[in-house]
């Protein structure tokens, strides 16, 4: 008798198929679900995910994002406009508001990123979520790469590694005291070329700047700056009308561009696949505070 082996179940499918088991696991056993949503292009795959997952109903999550103020204007745009097309609910934590009653205060450096983990907690509490979906991915960055897909969160929203639960055989423990609630992350299991390569076989669509085009830059610790809101060149910073492109949106105080020539998917894709520097280590100023920085931040709340 012969056997004939099964082909391998392509990649992409396979991820898709556990985020959207992920999304149906959380939505049958959590009272409050939310999802996390910048209009990048981690939190973009997740609507979209959750989109197929409940098709033809409708997503019976709210999208919360945290504001920073300092975000770049095509993305707030993006991110109205897919929110508008598919009906979805947007509540937006506007990090001023905390600044003008003086629960923040405004940082000596003038970056935003830090001060979102208080208006995050205290959406979180306020709405009562006891389930929040985020597109951080294990690829990232080292601490992320603790994470398991359901972390928990204690009373006070903060990260404990030692209560990280074991995930075995696809089996997720969502069990939580009172106050405490858990963080969900259908993306772990990706990479940033998985990212794209769904994209491009999704045909979904992305705020620009994540596309070759021409901006007035400065060079700061090895990236490529824009002025706004949140600033400008320091002395002896020179600004330069370069081609360049965001491999991540974030605030722009920390989110760096790279010099690109990549105008459409075919060419991110290849520009990624030959990339030996994660989105967050190239781009991100925020990450380069200390060898701890986004653990220290995860601890306190942050995602």
């Amino acid at each position: 008798m012969t056997s004939t082996l099964r082909p391998a179940q392509d990649n992409l499918t396979a991820l898709e198929s556990e985020a959207i088991h992920i999304f149906r696991e959380v939505a049958g056993e959590f009272d409050r679900p939310v999802i996390l949503f910048s209009g990048g292009k981690d939190s973009t795959v997740l609507v979209h995910l959750a989109l197929k997952a409940f098709w033809p109903a409708p997503v019976p999550f709210t999208l919360l994002h945290v504001d920073t103020g300092h975000n770049f204007e095509e993305v707030i745009t993006f991110r109205d406009e897919l929110v508008a097309r598919h009906g979805l609910r947007l509540e937006v934590a506007h990090v001023q508001d905390w600044i003008d009653d003086g629960r923040l205060q405004e940082r000596p450096d003038g970056t935003r990123n830090p001060l979102q983990t208080v208006p995050l907690l205290d959406s979180i509490t306020a709405h009562k979520f006891d389930a929040v979906f985020g597109g951080g991915r294990r690829d990232e960055e080292r601490a992320r790469a603790k994470e398991r897909i359901f972390s928990l969160r204690n009373a006070f929203g903060q990260w404990e590694p030692k209560r990280q639960r074991p995930e075995l055989w696809n089996l997720y423990n969502g069990r939580h005291r009172p106050g405490e609630h858990v963080r969900v992350f259908p993306l772990s299991n990706w990479t940033e070329l998985d990212i794209w390569r769904y994209i491009e076989r999704e045909h979904i669509e992305l705020p620009s700047i994540y596309f070759a085009h021409q901006r007035d830059v400065y060079l700061r610790d090895g990236m490529w700056l824009t002025e706004g809101p949140w600033g400008g060149p320091q002395p002896g910073e020179t600004v330069l009308h370069k081609t360049i492109r965001y491999r991540t949106v974030g605030d722009g105080s920390c989110t760096g561009a790279v010099e690109s020539q990549a105008s459409d998917l075919a060419a991110v894709i290849a520009e990624v696949s030959a990339s030996r520097l994660t989105e967050r280590g190239a781009t991100r100023a925020d990450d380069r505070l200390s060898e701890a920085a986004m653990e220290d931040r995860k601890r306190e709340g942050y995602f």
